[in-house]
């Protein structure tokens, strides 16, 4: 067993528990549910707006507008709000968290919801960074993934978010049914090409729930060969260094000085703030999950009632494994001594046999303070990383 290094007093690591430099908040409205999706989020009840940006407004309220260092509206879609109800989230957003003066406020959007008017008003906001859902370049393809826009439409969206926005990332899905690695190495010269600074790319799966998963089951989708899988991956980090992006996390690529400031502090373990249905927070050590089901959520808050549905306090040990699953995805890998004074785990001690056994298998490189992903072992990150947790 390793040795952990606590706090005399207090029984923590050493420096007590990360503050959280950053916060989420969950706006769960869409036009309508893609087939894939397993998030939460409600279409056709956009009554419920109102109803949600008050408790949205209870929910911060209890925080004493903490300092942060990233603030991210996802969903759902939060440019699905109409003008007035986006424009009071705005404001509440703001009012509820101290953003630093260099700070990254992420919008996630969807191609079909953004027009002139709403790109001013969140530039006019504070927000400076976009993350658009383009899923895909391919008429095709953007019908079977149930998507609401047209290829064209999405390349007219990123030239006219980027003129405003300049900071753009988009998110594009591979492996759908019936795509060949050929369609999709176009796709991806597509999008390097536009004006953009970051991407996320993630092969598309069948979650239990979604109608994508039924579907499969009664052999109406199917799922493409592993083989074919793993070309595209490879195509995805290819093209990218072709074109100047770095490849920094397993699933994402940005130019040099533009990665995802608030997805890193996950990655890295650090704390964050969370708002909203089924959204997740890490807050001196313990962490909590609100309700998924948007309904629930609301009558709770609007009742005085915790959103809450999950709490844990972990334990330091649990801590650090789950730092290591986290850290090992970022391609820059994880430094010993800097893990061990956040933590105070030796991860070589904690996790020796996951470190032995991934090095003697090639999936992980060990020099004398990092650990990182070797090239083969970038495409089993999520094996490596599940030795950790578990190891």
């Amino acid at each position: 067993m390793a040795v952990i290094q606590l706090d005399r007093d207090s029984g923590l690591p050493p420096g007590g528990w990360p503050t959280p430099k950053s916060a989420y908040v969950h706006v769960p409205f869409c036009r309508h549910r893609c087939g894939y999706c397993n998030f939460s989020v409600v279409a056709d009840r956009d009554q419920w707006i109102e109803k949600y940006l008050d408790a949205i407004d209870a929910e911060l309220a209890a925080l004493e507008s903490p300092a942060v260092s990233t603030l991210f509206l996802g969903g759902g879609t939060p440019t699905h709000l109409p003008p007035t109800a986006l424009e009071r989230l705005l404001k509440l957003v703001r009012n509820r968290f101290s953003l630093n003066r260099e700070g990254e406020f992420s919008v996630e959007a969807n191609p079909e919801d953004i027009d002139p008017a709403k790109l001013r008003q969140l530039r006019d906001h504070g927000v400076n960074r976009m993350s658009l859902g383009v899923q895909s370049f391919n008429d095709s393809k953007l019908k079977v993934l149930e998507r609401g826009h047209r290829a064209k439409q999405a390349c007219r969206t990123i030239e006219q978010v980027a003129d405003v926005i300049p900071n753009l990332s988009i998110d594009l899905i591979f492996s759908a049914p019936g795509e060949t690695a050929e369609e999709w190495d176009e796709e991806l010269q597509t999008a390097f090409s536009l004006p953009i600074r970051h991407l996320s790319t993630y092969a598309l799966t069948f979650e239990k729930g979604t109608s994508f998963w039924s579907r499969r089951f009664h052999g109406e989708l199917s799922d493409n060969d592993e083989s074919v899988e793993v070309a595209m991956y490879q195509a995805a980090r290819q093209r990218a260094k072709e074109y100047g992006f770095d490849h920094y996390e397993v699933s994402n690529f940005s130019r040099p000085g533009f990665r995802c400031q608030h997805n890193m502090s996950y990655w890295h373990g650090d704390g964050w703030f969370a708002a909203g249905p089924g959204a997740a927070r890490f807050v001196s050590g313990v962490r909590e999950v609100n309700h998924r089901s948007t309904s629930t959520y609301l009558r709770r808050m609007e009742r005085g009632q915790s959103p809450t549905a999950e709490r844990e306090a972990i334990s330091v040990e649990q801590f650090a494994r789950e730092r290591a699953a986290f850290g090992v995805r970022v391609l820059d890998g994880i430094q010993f001594r800097e893990f061990q004074k956040a933590t105070g785990v030796d991860l070589r001690e904690l996790c020796e046999s996951a470190v032995d056994r991934s090095v003697n298998e090639e999936l992980i490189e060990v020099s004398d303070d990092v650990l990182k992903l070797s090239e083969r072992g970038v495409l089993f990150a999520d094996t490596v990383a599940s030795r950790f947790l578990s190891d």
